[in-house]
C-alpha cells in the first residue's frame, strides 16, 4: 500500500535515509541528516509532487518520493523520482513495485517524463530503471567525492507519453 507521508513517519523517512549513507550507493550525503531536515523535504511537498510511505500489513517498508526536475516551468511535466527501501525489505521487489506505482501515477499527476538521478556504480538501481525501460540520458563523470573516490552520476530517463 502507498500512501501520504505524515508528520508521524518522518523519524521513519531520516532512518531509512541514513541508513543508505554509508553505503555510498545512493546519496552524495555523507553525514546523517536530522529528522528537521527531512522535514524540510516533507514540508515542500505538493500535491503534484507525492511524498509517499510503503506499508504492508502495516509495516513501513521505505517511501518514494517526487521532485521538480530544475525548478523551471517549462519542466513541469518532468520529475525526478527516489525509491529508499528500508535494509531489512530490500531485494524483496518492493522497489519494482514503487518504481511501477510511480509510473502508473505520473499521468494523473502531469507528468510526462520521470528521471532517475543514479550513481554509475550502483548496479541494483539501475538493473531496476533498466528493467522498467528507463536508459542512460547523461553520464557526469566523477561529479561526487566520497571517501576520497570520486563517483559518476547518470540520468536515467523514460518518456511516459
Amino acid at each position: 500500500m502507498f500512501r501520504d507521508t505524515a508528520i508521524d513517519d518522518l523519524s521513519f523517512v531520516t532512518e531509512v535515509y541514513n541508513a543508505t549513507i554509508p553505503s555510498r550507493l545512493v546519496t552524495a550525503d555523507t553525514n546523517p541528516l536530522s529528522v528537521d531536515e527531512i522535514a524540510t523535504w516533507w514540508r515542500a511537498t505538493r500535491t503534484d509532487r507525492p511524498f509517499w510511505i510503503i506499508e504492508h500489513q502495516q509495516e513501513r517498508i521505505g517511501w518514494v518520493r517526487f521532485r521538480d526536475f530544475y525548478g523551471r516551468p517549462g519542466y513541469r511535466h518532468t520529475a525526478e523520482i527516489g525509491i529508499y527501501i528500508h535494509p531489512a525489505h530490500q531485494g524483496k521487489g518492493w522497489g519494482s513495485q514503487a518504481l511501477q506505482k510511480a509510473i502508473d501515477a505520473s499521468p494523473s499527476l502531469h507528468i510526462h517524463t520521470l528521471l532517475g538521478f543514479i550513481f554509475a556504480h550502483n548496479e541494483p538501481s539501475l538493473s531496476l530503471f533498466r528493467s522498467f525501460g528507463f536508459t542512460c540520458w547523461g553520464h557526469l563523470p566523477n561529479i561526487a567525492l566520497l571517501d576520497n573516490q570520486p563517483c559518476s552520476l547518470e540520468i536515467w530517463g523514460k518518456s511516459l507519453g
